[in-house]
């Protein structure tokens, strides 16, 4: 099987899991608030084992202390997630706003950044960003919330404030998108391709998530 194709199966399947939180809080179930607490975990245990590989394989003769690993950062990063997906995850429909607008600024940045994109952000970090890209993805970000504050009063009847729905979206993609470039940043500091191989075709939770890195903590303190 091609990675193309392994890629589509695997993103199906969370798609299919997604879709399954959301049809259990439809019934009453808290299932988004325990998913994105799961996935937080998740990606907190899997960098703390990529540090303790890493720190194994070049420690060589002399002591590499645990702090001394590439990454401080993205443990008070990824500790500061794990309470936040749960703040965050009690109100659905904030999450399910989240999920939207990191996906179209993922899917706006490749999308436009891949055909029109000659103009690297960091070549060396990332050599497929592109400012072309980075822009074009806060606009889907930002049209997808106001899509979302549209749809949700149109559904709901609840009138939503669009201009701040605007800003969210802006905000929101920016922080995503610069999640991304920062988790690729350490990897090529640790010399690693991807955090693991949990999710075949993706990479890693830390890989396929990264996006929230930044995300969740600041909505999470926004919500309190």
């Amino acid at each position: 099987m091609t990675n193309t194709k392994t890629r589509i199966l695997v993103g199906g399947a969370m798609a299919l899991v997604a879709a399954a939180a959301g049809a259990l809080e439809y019934m009453g179930v808290p299932a988004l608030r325990w998913l994105a607490l799961v996935v937080a975990i998740g990606m907190a245990v899997e960098f703390l084992i990529v540090r303790y590989k890493w720190r194994a394989k070049n420690t060589g003769k002399r002591h590499i202390a645990f702090l001394s690993v590439p990454g401080n950062w993205m443990l008070i990063a990824l500790a500061l997630m794990v309470p936040s997906a749960y703040i965050v995850g009690r109100s659905p429909f904030d999450m399910l706003l989240l999920l939207i607008v990191i996906s179209a600024a993922d899917i706006g940045a490749w999308f436009f950044g891949s055909r029109f994109g000659d103009d690297k952000m960091w070549s060396v970090v990332s050599p497929n960003k592109t400012w072309v890209g980075q822009i074009a993805g806060i606009i889907c970000g930002a049209a997808a919330a106001v899509a979302y504050g549209f749809i949700d009063t149109a559904i709901m009847g609840q009138p939503q404030f669009i201009a701040q729905l605007l800003w969210v979206g802006i905000a929101v993609a920016l922080l995503s998108q610069y999640g991304d470039l920062a988790a690729s940043a350490l990897k090529r500091k640790m010399g690693i391709k991807d955090f693991s191989n949990v999710l075949p075709g993706h990479g890693g939770l830390i890989d396929r998530f990264d996006g929230w890195i930044f995300v969740l903590p600041l909505i999470a303190l926004m919500m309190i």
